[in-house]
């Protein structure tokens, strides 16, 4: 446990990703298993615990100090984890912390009525950062700045490998990953995904740049629509079918129909998921009901069909054709389509045309049509992993803006919870039943400032407090936020009806009176 609270609080100060890969890749490669497989899976987010640690803590730091003063510290430290590490009792002498292994082998063999026990015998035995790391790694979500690509990247370094290799065998292992590391260390060969059918690592496309133009050759590309829904893909053998997102997660469960479409086919294919009714691609929003579930009911499986857009053939019958040309994958993916006819699919149309002038107008049209933008594919690119240098562009459209008014302001988590970071926002509307305006949320916002905006904004917040509700400020409205999304939506789920979708921070509007905000009719002006 001293190894892995020592590794974990060094990545969660360090800010860059080298600096974080090598904290990694060191203590997986001294670490001793099964250790070091439990702490891979805690911050890929496999760890088989499923504890209700958040009432447990409640009532176990009610037996050892006030309540209330526990509720107040929690909501000034904004973590659990680091609340209760901090306040809980310290041992009478200095007693040996668990190891990981067996913290885990303890949690997963007891009954549910024993864990509250189990867990307080663990912080008896931990100093401070030795609580946090277990809290944490019971929690679930370590947040320390390590995703699961980081984390596999750090597995494959052990051995000089490509990420890429690992992922390739990672939905075939299971913790603690006993064969992985026996694998990259060479005291075995390559585990065998045997009928498994395995997430391949994705390629992906780099932001298109005024300076690209001139270097670009438009019979070298074909261009397609960037549709808004998830990437995603879907990997069919032996009758076992898996859906996967762009980062490797398997998200199956929430999109049963997908895996029943599949089910009778041998491959391996790239494409949109998308909510479609009666052949209309709905907004984003409509999508987000089916993301994240672990089932699915009837009526949301009417409400909210899932289709899926196809843009690319990895194998098929089990042949690898990666390899090939985009123009070839293409033709054999309308081959394979035509033959095998897969329900709730169809293909993605490629974009016809002569110049980048000619793409540039249909671009302009893609916010009023509904899609994201295009993607210019390199036509004799292979499909190669990651993000390779000038194979694949994505030219979005440009991003809306709206100046909305600083409403709330809530504590951060991690190395921001000492500063306010996430940030609700709104805009004007007529008072009903009178002739003045109140604002009304319209979003929410924790990205696109610098650190030392977010000092500015930390030190106006405390200074235009009006109310306080746990870690949420309420603030004076004076304060004008310039926000871009890409899209607004109709949301019943929001007072002002309107949902918007990837909302960061574009400019603080020192300079611009409140008064002169934008209001809720030109925001749902904005719906496409």
């Amino acid at each position: 446990m001293r190894a892995f609270a020592e590794v974990l609080d060094c990545l969660s100060t360090t800010q860059s990703r080298t600096g974080k890969l090598a904290l990694l890749t060191d203590y997986l490669r001294s670490a001793p298993d099964p250790d070091r497989g439990w702490a891979l899976a805690a911050l890929t987010d496999g760890l088989p615990l499923r504890i209700g640690f958040r009432r447990i803590l409640s009532d176990l730091m009610a037996e050892r100090t006030d309540p209330v003063l526990f509720k107040l510290s929690r909501d000034f430290v904004g973590d659990t984890a680091e609340t209760v590490s901090l306040m809980w009792p310290a041992p009478e002498s200095i007693v040996e912390p668990p190891r990981l292994g067996e913290v885990v082998d303890w949690l997963l063999n007891a009954k549910p009525s024993e864990h509250a026990a189990i867990i307080a015998t663990i912080l008896d035995r931990c100093n401070v950062r030795e609580r946090w790391a277990f809290l944490k790694l019971i929690g679930g979500a370590p947040r320390v700045g390590v995703s699961a690509r980081l984390a596999k990247t750090a597995v494959a370094q052990i051995a000089g490998l490509d990420v890429s290799a690992v992922e390739e065998v990672w939905h075939a292992l299971k913790p603690p990953y006993a064969e992985l590391f026996s694998w990259v260390e060479g005291r075995s060969e390559r585990p065998d995904p045997g009928s498994v059918p395995v997430f391949r690592p994705m390629m992906l496309a780099h932001p298109v740049e005024d300076a690209d133009w001139p270097t670009l050759d438009p019979n070298e590309f074909a261009a397609e629509w960037k549709w808004d829904g998830i990437r995603v893909q879907v990997a069919a053998k032996a009758g076992d079918v898996r859906v996967y997102s762009r980062t490797g997660d398997d998200i199956s469960p929430a999109f049963p129909e997908i895996r029943s479409a599949f089910s009778h086919h041998d491959v391996v294919a790239d494409g949109e998921l998308l909510v479609v009714r009666q052949g209309t691609v709905a907004p984003f929003n409509d999508l987000q009901q089916r993301l994240n579930r672990k089932s699915v009911t009837g009526k949301m499986l009417r409400e909210h069909p899932a289709h899926l857009r196809l843009y690319d053939l990895l194998f098929t019958r089990g042949e690898d054709i990666r390899m090939l040309s985009f123009d070839d994958r293409r033709r054999r993916l309308e081959n394979w389509h035509a033959s095998e006819r897969p329900l709730l699919t169809d293909l993605s149309a490629l974009v016809e045309f002569d110049t980048f002038s000619e793409l540039e107008d249909l671009w302009r049209g893609a916010r009023e049509a509904g899609i994201e933008g295009l993607m210019l594919k390199r036509r004799a690119s292979p499909y190669l992993a990651g993000r390779p240098k000038g194979h694949w562009f994505k030219w979005k459209r440009a991003a809306l803006t709206l100046d909305c008014v600083l409403m709330y302001a809530q504590r951060g988590s991690g190395k921001r919870s000492s500063l306010y970071s996430d940030f609700t926002f709104g805009v004007w509307r007529p008072r009903e039943g009178s002739n003045e305006r109140e604002l009304v949320p319209v979003g929410k916002a924790y990205s696109g400032f610098t650190d030392a905006e977010l000092r500015d904004l930390d030190r106006f917040i405390r200074a235009n407090t009006t109310e306080t509700f746990g870690p949420v400020r309420a603030v004076v409205p004076k304060l004008v936020l310039e926000i871009a999304f890409d899209a607004v939506q109709p949301s019943s789920r929001h007072k002002s009806g309107v949902a918007m979708r990837f909302p960061r921070i574009h400019r603080i509007r020192w300079d611009k009176p409140a008064e002169e905000a934008d209001t809720l009719e030109a925001t749902m002006a904005l719906i496409g």
